[in-house]
């Protein structure tokens, strides 16, 4: 299967500073699920930035179909990738259809507004994850959980081929998280790549794809869940002794503590 993304041994630091992520490498296929598992300040947010063209590597290349995600201009890059933040801020009162609209933007015009075509999209993306219950609503009035499905909705319809979400779940309560990694598990297998961030070790094993774990001096060990999501490593990175359990009634592992 063709490589989607290729990223080839890179290195970032803040303004020639010393690099927060090093001589990281991996590729991803189309419709491959891609868990970055690492603690905080361990580069995983700067990796992304990286990832989606925003920050340039100081060292080594990232190429997305074959080619240099930097040297992609915004608009057509927005058409292959579409990035979900932790969290966004809006001071307008846009209702969520019209919110889940602007990820049409890279397929417009300039000057030009949504069509009905496009909110036949938009109102597939949003019936899809069953949130036209609130969909006239105000984006600035709703739950934190409710928006960060209008994000993921608003990802969709840019109709992109990989979408990258950062810590999807870390501002939300264990049903909505749980919501989060059902979406993105779909996503997945309709076809999208995914690429997602995340401080929990079941998220990695829940979704069943590549693993990355990010370590505390910036550089990553990848693989499938067997061969990265070890007792020692996990322990190692979250400095605590943590045990991977087989529970027969689920029929997968479970990471735990062994006690506080």
């Amino acid at each position: 299967m063709k490589k989607l993304l290729e990223v080839d041994y890179i290195s970032y630091g803040y303004n020639g500073s010393s690099p927060i992520v090093k001589d990281i490498s991996f590729t991803i296929e189309k419709g491959e699920l891609f868990t970055i598992l690492g603690p905080n300040g361990a580069g995983k947010s700067t990796l992304l930035n990286c990832i989606a063209g925003l920050f340039e590597p100081t060292k080594g290349q990232i190429l997305l179909d074959g080619e240099d995600v930097t040297k992609i201009a915004p608009r057509e890059n927005a058409k292959k990738i579409a990035y979900v933040p932790q969290s966004s801020v809006h001071a307008y009162g846009y209702s969520v259809r019209d919110y889940v609209a602007m990820g049409r933007a890279p397929h417009l015009g300039i000057f030009s507004m949504p069509n009905q075509d496009d909110y036949k999209i938009v109102d597939e993306a949003i019936n899809m994850l069953e949130i036209d219950h609130f969909s006239n609503k105000s984006y600035t009035n709703i739950s934190g959980g409710e928006r960060q499905l209008a994000n993921i909705a608003r990802a969709i319809v840019q109709q992109p081929e990989l979408i990258i979400f950062d810590e999807p779940t870390s501002a939300l309560d264990y049903g909505n998280q749980l919501k989060i990694m059902r979406i993105v598990k779909q996503l997945s297998k309709q076809g999208y790549s995914i690429i997602m961030t995340t401080h929990n070790p079941d998220h990695p094993i829940l979704l069943d794809g590549q693993v990355g774990v990010l370590n505390h001096d910036g550089y990553m060990k990848t693989g499938s869940v067997e061969e990265i999501m070890k007792e020692d490593i996990l322990s190692e990175i979250y400095k605590t002794k943590l045990r991977l359990i087989h529970i027969s009634e689920l029929d997968r592992m479970v990471c735990v503590a062994e006690n506080l």
